[in-house]
């Protein structure tokens, strides 16, 4: 293919596997930072979820198909660059729209812009297009499109005076921060609450050394195993308590079936917060399962604490999870990511214990923050060994990351027990129980269609089903 001067609207058909599509400037005083992204869009053109944003705050896209290489920077010159591999595009994504965005100014003061279409493997120039602009202050530079099997390029040219959040709103992409509401209390675990919205946050407090926990003897006559009185638990809404005893309850009916009636252990929680979690914390459904996993930290922890991490491309941790603190930290620490990340600042507002989500990101990286608890459990040995409970709705790719983690996690006293949420991919993730060359089974996984409809009993039956063959297991290696 030769290189083809473009005119807005036109379109040519690209033959070339890997193409890159460049944004280039002419940068000087005064003329504001230039940021190119990508949107994914299905036949209805909208994203499936806020995993389809491609931009500097998650620079590859779950496929592995476009990626944003960074900006370079020359004399005179400056440049930003998305890659697209259009054969390994998902078959339900049928345009890539190719946007920028201008932090400080608007397009107009931006001299020299063009878009350039490159073959990726032979850095030759397939076409550009020569933009103007004015008061836009976001823009549709082009986009590659299917048609009829075979992809095609076109000059769009469209700008966007909303800037970067009226142009991916558009799309489909979550952008506003609703309207403060207070977390509802759940009913029973098929109604979850509702968790108060997003917020963007302040940084996390440094890691607070935790009180080891120590097993309480029940009282005189009471089965082995029975629920524990929890530091804490007198604190909680009425109905709260309620829940929780009964839960407590239910926790030791499973730990006594598989043989670990009176166990204790320190619990961590790590909470998925990528994009495509999204619906899970508008709906409650992740406030519900933190609920329902601080019986399992109260039965096994008499202090009634849990440490918690947050994850999507990076891993953030959250404050300590104790229990009579409970509809607090649903109000102020379940929280997915907002797409105001592309709003670079600090928000305003903050409760100082939050974490600023924008920071944390949407995509799925959950080798950081595997990597991030491994060494906070090396930093604060405990004398009993540790549960980490890890949600996710899928969307594992780094899969040889994630492995080599969890191999390394063999000789220490962790179990990490994964749960699925329903969507898809799990990875490595639910392989890991046949991978062979390890001491000891060191991870469990198990996944579900609507966490929400499934009894507690059978939960935390699938949920401790595998950590007291773990003990064991660890116990005669040597490694408990």
């Amino acid at each position: 293919m030769t290189a083809s001067s473009m005119s807005k609207g036109s379109n040519l058909p690209v033959d070339s596997p890997v193409v890159r599509v460049e944004l280039a400037w002419a940068p000087g005083p005064g003329v504001p930072d230039i940021d190119a992204s990508a949107l994914l869009l299905t036949e209805a053109g909208r994203v499936r979820d806020d995993g389809d944003f491609v931009f500097y705050n998650q620079p590859r896209h779950s496929s592995d198909a476009v990626t944003h290489l960074g900006k370079r920077s020359a004399p005179g010159a400056a440049a930003d660059t998305v890659e697209v591999h259009l054969q390994s595009v998902e078959p339900a994504v049928e345009r890539v729209v190719l946007c920028a965005s201008a932090d400080g100014g608007t397009f107009g003061q931006v001299p020299g812009l063009v878009l350039r279409l490159l073959d990726a493997g032979t850095g030759a120039e397939l076409a550009r297009f020569d933009m103007d602009a004015g008061t836009e202050t976001a823009f549709i530079g082009g986009e590659l499109y299917r048609r009829q099997g075979k992809w095609k390029f076109r000059a769009v040219g469209q700008g966007y005076a909303s800037g970067l959040a009226g142009l991916a709103t558009d799309f489909g992409i979550t952008v506003d921060d609703p309207a403060p509401v207070t977390p509802a209390v759940p009913a029973s675990p098929a109604s979850p609450a509702v968790p108060a919205p997003p917020v963007t946050a302040a940084p996390p407090p440094p890691p607070v050394p935790p009180t080891a926990p120590v097993a309480t003897a029940p009282p005189a006559g009471a089965h082995p195993g029975a629920p524990r009185l929890t530091k804490g638990e007198e604190r909680l809404p009425v109905d709260m308590r309620k829940r929780l005893s009964l839960r407590k309850e239910q926790v030791a009916v499973s730990l006594r079936k598989h043989g670990a009636a009176g166990v204790t252990a320190r619990v961590i929680l790590v909470l998925d917060a990528s994009g495509s979690m999204s619906f899970l914390y508008s709906k409650g459904v992740v406030a519900d399962v933190v609920e329902r996993m601080a019986a399992v930290a109260a039965q096994l922890d008499d202090d009634g604490e849990m440490q918690a991490w947050t994850f999507a491309s990076n891993p953030a941790r959250l404050p300590d999870l104790r229990l009579g603190e409970l509809p607090e930290w649903l109000r102020l620490h379940v929280r997915v990511g907002e797409m105001g990340l592309f709003r670079r600042g600090r928000k305003k507002g903050l409760d100082p214990s939050q974490v600023d989500m924008r920071d944390v990101g949407i995509q799925n990286e959950e080798q950081k923050v595997i990597a991030e608890v491994r060494a906070f459990v090396r930093a604060n040995p405990a004398s009993v060994p540790t549960l980490v409970l890890f949600f996710s709705d899928g969307g594992v790719y780094r899969n040889k990351e994630i492995e080599r983690e969890l191999r390394e996690a063999v000789e220490e006293p962790v179990f990490w027990q994964f749960v699925g949420l329903g969507r898809s991919n799990y990875g490595v993730l639910e392989r890991f129980d046949t991978l062979p060359g390890r001491r000891v089974d060191n991870v469990g996984f198990f996944a579900v269609d609507d966490i929400g409809t499934v009894p507690d009993p059978e939960l935390y039956d699938r949920l401790l089903s595998e950590f007291p063959l773990w003990i064991r297991a660890a116990g005669a290696a040597g490694i408990l």
